[in-house]
């Protein structure tokens, strides 16, 4: 698809905006939005029935609470993010990078470089930039009053990757709204960025296991179910590591990896002590509430 400019020639998709008049700019920003709703949603479904065929045929543990117990509040809560983030901030990251890119803001909007360089940067400093976030909701009470949602499920699979309180979900998209303008991040880099980032998060939450010779090759560069089965532990030492969402270099580099849990990997305590109330960790009032409760 491709939008004329007015001298006839056809220009791409995700143009240097500043070229164009604002009719022209909007319409191609709310393309760039559909194709980025659309290549997001495939993957994000494909991903997901993945991982249920794989933890329904092969699961790793033994859950404490059923599916029909746990998902109806798992699944609720990332509807409430989803229709949160549509109605507050529908043009998302796409319009930061637009923006940006008009206004001429951030790094690469003001080097010379090749665009396949920018991309890959891109997407490298905003993965960093998510591990960070991820380290800050853990070390600041008031920010892991919102992220222990996601700690407190009792269990752990394919959907603890979706639970997330919406005040954190809208805070975490201003978060990388910031990245994606200081880096100026190209917009095909957001969007490769974003199904990275979900499609990681469905994998690693996974209830399954890789095969242990793959397992030991897979997590020299992802996170994999077993490593970040760690990071879900009642253990607060544990729980504070493991912070990557998609490789697991950057707790190699900053020194947050942890190999092995203390209890092994099949005898892991998932979720939160002061949590364990089902009417509060298996049922969506309870989770919207977490954040409000004084434990």
């Amino acid at each position: 698809m491709s939008l004329q400019r007015p001298s006839g020639g056809a220009a791409p998709v995700f143009p240097k905006l500043g070229f164009y008049p604002g009719f022209l700019t909007r319409s191609v920003l709310l393309e760039a939005i559909f194709s980025e709703t659309t290549i997001r949603l495939s993957i994000f479904l494909g991903v997901l029935a993945l991982m249920i065929g794989w933890e329904y045929y092969k699961p790793k543990r033994k859950p404490r609470y059923s599916r029909k117990q746990r998902w109806p509040a798992n699944l609720g809560i990332v509807a409430i993010d989803t229709v949160a983030v549509r109605l507050l901030v529908p043009a998302g990251l796409i319009g930061a990078a637009f923006y940006a890119e008009q206004a001429g803001w951030g790094l690469f909007n003001n080097l010379d470089v090749p665009s396949w360089a920018a991309v890959v940067v891109s997407i490298i400093g905003l993965d960093i930039a998510i591990y960070w976030q991820h380290r800050a909701f853990h070390r600041f009470p008031v920010l892991w009053r919102l992220h222990r949602v996601h700690h407190a499920d009792p269990d752990f699979d394919v959907t603890t990757g979706l639970r997330f309180h919406p005040f954190e979900i809208l805070l975490s998209l201003g978060i990388k709204a910031g990245a994606v303008v200081l880096l100026g991040a190209p917009v095909l880099a957001v969007i490769i960025f974003e199904v990275i980032l979900n499609a990681c998060s469905l994998f690693n939450h996974g209830n399954v296991a890789l095969p242990p010779k793959a397992e030991r090759w897979v997590r020299k560069i992802l996170i994999t179910q077993e490593l970040h089965r760690i990071h879900h532990s009642s253990l607060k030492h544990e729980t504070n590591s493991n912070y990557g969402f998609s490789v697991s270099w950057w707790d190699h580099l900053f020194n947050s990896f942890t190999a092995k849990p203390k209890a092994g990997s099949d005898n892991v305590d998932i979720g939160l002590t002061e949590y364990r109330e089902a009417k509060l960790t298996t049922r969506l009032w309870g989770l919207l509430k977490i954040p409000f409760s004084n434990r």
